[in-house]
């Protein structure tokens, strides 16, 4: 990457949003019923991290088993439907204007995020997105094994994706 060339990060969930995206995702791929079942198996682990004794990772991590088991290709048509039908009412206006500013005068945009780059890269790619920085979901032959690859991008782990995305190349800082 050019040194004069500006790079505008941007971080999601109540950034960029209204909410947690990770929750309406889980939500909008498997029902109100079976949301409503893996929001119970994950309760103890959300209230820990509502009280801040529970990693935000591993919390996440319960609420996104509720998709366990289901195929790959099944979570990328689900990615896909969510990121083009639900996703954009998510999405603030002031910051859908600061990305077309980005966008206008040429500069890289990359999208950093603690929830699942399945759906964001989705959504990143129709908002001329150049990177999505965000948790990856493992997958075990063709199935979700309700575990994530990558360690939640978030935090110290954000900087990290950060720095290996930029490589030995520094961008010009505003």
């Amino acid at each position: 990457m050019p040194r004069d060339q500006i790079v505008a990060t941007f971080d999601f969930d109540g950034t960029s949003t209204t909410s947690d995206s990770l929750r309406d995702f889980v939500h909008y791929t498997v029902g109100r019923a079976q949301f409503a079942v893996g929001a119970m198996r994950a309760s103890t682990w959300l209230i820990g991290l509502l009280e801040g004794v529970c990693d935000r990772g591993f919390a996440k991590a319960r609420l996104v088993a509720t998709l366990r088991g289901m195929t790959q290709c099944e979570l990328e048509d689900a990615a896909q439907q969510y990121a083009a039908r639900r996703l954009p009412a998510l999405i603030r206006p002031e910051m859908a204007a600061r990305i077309q500013e980005h966008t206008r005068r040429g500069h890289r945009l990359v999208l950093s995020s603690a929830s699942p780059a399945l759906y964001l890269r989705h959504w990143a790619a129709g908002a001329s997105f150049d990177a999505v920085l965000a948790t990856e979901l493992e997958f075990r032959g063709d199935r979700f094994s309700a575990r994530f690859a990558s360690p939640t991008c978030w935090g110290p782990a954000k900087v990290r994706r950060h720095q290996q995305w930029f490589a030995s190349e520094s961008p010009h800082v505003l």
